[in-house]
């Protein structure tokens, strides 16, 4: 069995009106990777998904899935999935009869339909429910049988909008780690779109940087992370500091700047315990904010209190100038 389909976007504009969504848009998707679209509200991440999808129509530009142009067609015929926000189950239907209501259409016969949902809920662990109807699940329970759903049409490309942003922040960590064993197992590209950076970095091979309709920076979320681009991919990702330097401006990780005898001079203006650690936010004579993240026994070996003046320091290997 043949895995991973290359998808690519080949200058996708999406306007309302006078309204530019989604701006020029080029970039190839890795076959069988997990990509997630990261982005601000507003970003144009989700447009670009359904446009993908085929809920939106393409203004400009094309959406090629496995060397063919997919943008004009319907959204079944493309080869992709789409796992919605709220799951939109339907309510008077058995879980065994949502994950095979797409076959149904297909006028799939009864047996062979229900085979084929039964297998997909065996793969996300939902066999035993298959006859209750979606009221009597939980959220977690929902958002299996939606992916189950999602999946019975053997999509080329899975799309997911926000998918872990309506169950709790325990439920939701433990649905990421299950996405990831799925898509692994699966072999198929998955585009998860989230503002979440930490779900971003848990889940993804690769990261879109998405920022006022275009996109900022692609690539590993190790790279993104370790290496912004540009302020806006700096400050989103979080965990850095933007400090003006002479000719432009760097970034360092608050993980990276220490206190110390000798160096920047700085108040404290706040001090937050996190038990492993302690963030210190400061303010430079520049007016420019620096967090340092220090290591808790280091910090209560010479604690600080805000107003205290102190001196930042950093080894200079770890500044990374940013693109002007």
């Amino acid at each position: 069995m043949r895995t991973g389909y290359d998808l690519e976007l080949v200058h996708v504009t999406k306007r309302y009106g006078n309204t530019v969504a989604v701006r020029d848009l080029n970039h190839v998707f890795a076959p069988g990777s997990y990509v997630c679209l990261l982005g601000p509200s507003g970003c144009g991440k989700s447009s670009t998904l359904r446009m993908i999808a085929g809920h939106e129509d393409v203004s400009d530009g094309s959406i090629l899935l496995d060397g063919q142009d997919v943008s004009t067609l319907a959204p079944a015929q493309r080869g992709t999935a789409m796992m919605f926000q709220n799951y939109a189950l339907f309510p008077h239907l058995s879980v065994r009869d949502n994950v095979a209501f797409s076959l149904r259409m297909k006028g799939v016969d009864k047996v062979t339909r229900h085979k084929k949902a039964d297998e997909l809920l065996e793969l996300v662990d939902m066999t035993r429910l298959a006859d209750r109807l979606p009221a009597q699940l939980s959220g977690g329970q929902q958002q299996r049988v939606a992916l189950a759903r999602a999946l019975v049409t053997q999509p080329k490309v899975l799309l997911l909008d926000e998918p872990l942003s309506a169950l709790d922040p325990f439920l939701r960590i433990r649905m990421r780690a299950e996405l990831k064993k799925l898509q692994r197992e699966l072999g198929i590209t998955f585009i998860h779109v989230t503002h979440g950076q930490d779900e971003a970095l848990a889940l993804a091979d690769e990261i879109v940087v998405m920022n006022n309709a275009v996109i900022e920076q692609a690539g590993p979320a190790r790279a993104v992370w370790a290496t912004p681009v540009t302020e806006f991919v700096a400050r989103f990702i979080g965990g850095h500091n933007v400090i003006a330097l002479e000719g432009g401006k760097a970034t360092v990780r608050a993980d990276a700047v220490t206190l110390a005898d000798q160096g920047m001079a700085a108040t404290v203006t706040a001090v937050e315990y996190q038990g492993a650690s302690v963030a210190v936010t400061t303010l430079t004579e520049g007016g420019d904010e620096v967090l340092a993240l220090m290591p808790e026994e280091q910090f209560f070996t010479s604690p600080k209190s805000p107003g205290d003046a102190v001196k930042l320091a950093w080894d200079e290997g770890r500044l990374h100038r940013l693109r002007a």
